[in-house]
């Protein structure tokens, strides 16, 4: 890419990547986009990491009671404050939870450099002229990158055997062909979520691990194709979708879901009565691969210490440097006491109100699933 002129089709997180790579060498890049995108920061308030600020069960549970308008406002509101997403040219025509937003912490600062100029889509390619949708082309380029995402096919897999349901290949719960006589074929990391997808493909491994022992079965072939469309509903409801994008989940339901096929899945009225402390880390901390290991098979003695000191490994490589800590303000924590209050106050209302029947039914999930024996 050296003293090259590149043009990068596509705006996802590959895309992004190839951008601001390419940038450093290169003597200019072009990205083009369709609809734009979101751009989120890897790191995030008081430089934690993202993923273990907002994939908690608190938030997702506020995500359950809530409207998505208002996470959609305040997400938006608060990547703008950063850089304004028109200014920049990146702002999309969806909102920010309809589709799997840009993980870049540096792409915003290429554009304001100069170093990468966001374009419109391409509409075609004259010899080493690239024009775009909006009439303004690019000339003597010199490098076409296509991040334009994958084509996906089970090309070993019988005709009769793959199911179509809507825009995508069906997968019980991403995993499982549902129409495969004996059950011999797991896919393993099919799937993409805002959050890690390790932690993902760890829980579908150890589910399918069980599945081909015998230690679990599922369930007929007709339940799983209906549990199939269902997901190919729910996906075509919260986000925006096509044959490219078939793989949608929320990071922290799915791992639930699919924890509770192993027998795994804490429950958290159980651990409020039983271990307090516990229940505070795994209510208000990130969901790990730790919470999945408190219980049920493959339970590990270390989870629950792992999970008490899992923000303090991750500060410790940032501790190179000795610093003099001042003393904690009292008004300090009489504030975020008084936020926290308000914010439950204002969560136990919407509570009341809307959803009359939410307290009941946690309640009877208040003892965590039994184990597989």
């Amino acid at each position: 890419m050296h003293g090259k002129r590149v043009v990068v089709i596509g705006i996802g997180n590959s895309g992004g990547d190839i951008a601001v790579e390419s940038s450093k060498f290169a003597e200019q890049v072009y990205m083009s986009t369709r609809r734009g995108a979101w751009v989120i920061r890897q790191v995030s308030d008081n430089g934690v990491p993202v993923d273990m600020m907002y994939n908690t069960r608190f938030v997702h549970i506020l995500f359950q009671l809530l409207p998505i308008n208002f996470f959609n406002w305040f997400g938006e509101k608060k990547l703008n404050g950063m850089y304004d997403h028109t200014t920049y040219a990146l702002k999309p025509k969806h909102r920010l939870f309809s589709q799997i937003p840009v993980i870049n912490d540096d792409l915003p600062l290429k554009i304001l450099s100069g170093s990468v100029v966001i374009k419109s889509n391409v509409k075609e390619i004259c010899g080493s002229t690239v024009v775009f949708d909006d009439g303004s082309t690019v000339e003597m380029v010199d490098t076409i990158v296509f991040a334009t995402g994958y084509n996906y096919g089970f090309p070993y897999l019988p005709n009769n055997v793959l199911y179509k349901s809507g825009h995508r290949v069906g997968l019980y719960k991403h995993v499982f062909p549902p129409n495969l006589e004996h059950t011999t074929l797991g896919v393993v990391g099919f799937i993409h979520a805002l959050g890690a997808i390790m932690p993902q493909a760890e829980m579908q491994a150890r589910w399918v691990a069980r599945v081909f022992k015998g230690l679990k079965k599922l369930p007929s072939n007709q339940t799983m194709i209906k549990a199939v469309d269902k997901d190919t509903k729910d996906i075509e409801k919260n986000y925006i979708v096509s044959k490219l994008t078939p793989l949608q989940v929320d990071f922290v339901s799915y791992m639930d879901d699919i924890a509770g096929e192993i027998g795994v899945r804490p429950g958290l009225p159980w651990l409020f009565f039983t271990d307090y402390q516990l229940f505070k880390h795994v209510l208000w901390g990130p969901v790990s691969s730790y919470q999945y290991r408190l219980m049920g098979p493959g339970k590990w003695d270390g989870a629950r210490k792992a999970i008490f000191t899992q923000f303090d490994r991750m500060y410790q490589p940032l501790k190179s440097r000795k610093l003099e800590e001042p003393e904690s303000s009292i008004t300090g924590h009489l504030v975020k006491l008084s936020l926290v209050i308000l914010s439950g106050g204002a969560v136990a209302y919407y509570f009341h109100t809307h959803h009359p029947n939410t307290i009941p039914t946690l309640l009877s999930n208040i003892r965590p699933q039994a184990a597989w024996r």
